[in-house]
């Protein structure tokens, strides 16, 4: 078995019930229900819910862990009954009964949530955008803006497009915008410049003998 996981959190099904599972992930959520603990494990594919109960060799771990710890978990892959089913989860007919958890990293307070919704001050989050990304919401939205974007490439590269990377770095064209310069450390005194555009890579393009 892989050292962190068998499969992601958005993997496992109902048809899975009965076998058994590794899963790694930060910690989004701690549930304690009078002695029964139930965790809510993230990865980048989605939430599987974990349960370790007082006679579970892993609840000891499962009761220090908090929101945002990275853990492993080892345990077997249960049905839920028809009433515990969470339909918002793709894996909401099922959960993981822990055997083994492991602590793989602690966090310590966080500046912002990770949890929920909650609306915080713009310059905190763009301070701590690494923990804003891990949001539900705006992780979604990043992965969209990325679907879309491999959409718009399929669809060019099958009209005839091809895609070129154009230098970063270029001589100094003023234009319409003030140049952002950065200083040669061979030469001295001299400058590259951002380009404003690849206008003139694309006409080079063009005269090579390159259609779209």
């Amino acid at each position: 078995m892989h050292r962190y996981r068998s499969h992601t959190c958005a993997a496992l099904r109902k048809a899975d019930a009965g076998t058994t599972t590794r899963l790694s992930g930060w910690v989004h959520r701690v549930r304690d229900h009078g002695g029964l603990l139930f965790i809510d494990l993230r990865d980048h594919f989605g939430i599987t819910q974990i349960v370790a109960d007082p006679d579970s060799p892993a609840f000891k771990t499962a009761e220090t862990v908090r929101g945002e710890w990275v853990i492993r978990v080892d345990g077997d892959v249960k049905e839920r009954s028809a009433e515990a089913v969470n339909p918002n989860l793709p894996t909401g007919e099922i959960e993981i009964f822990a055997r083994e958890i492991e602590v793989l990293s602690r966090a310590g307070e966080l500046p912002l949530p990770v949890f929920g919704e909650p609306d915080y001050p713009e310059d905190i989050r763009l301070k701590y955008r690494f923990l804003d990304l891990r949001r539900e919401t705006l992780h979604a939205n990043i992965m969209t803006r990325t679907k879309i974007i491999r959409d718009m490439r399929n669809r060019m590269e099958a009209a005839g497009f091809t895609e070129f990377s154009t230098p970063i770095l270029t001589a100094s064209s003023p234009e319409g915008a003030r140049d952002f310069l950065v200083p040669s450390r061979i030469h001295a005194g001299e400058f590259y410049a951002l380009p404003q555009a690849p206008q003139q890579y694309k006409q080079l393009l063009m005269m090579s003998g390159f259609d779209r």
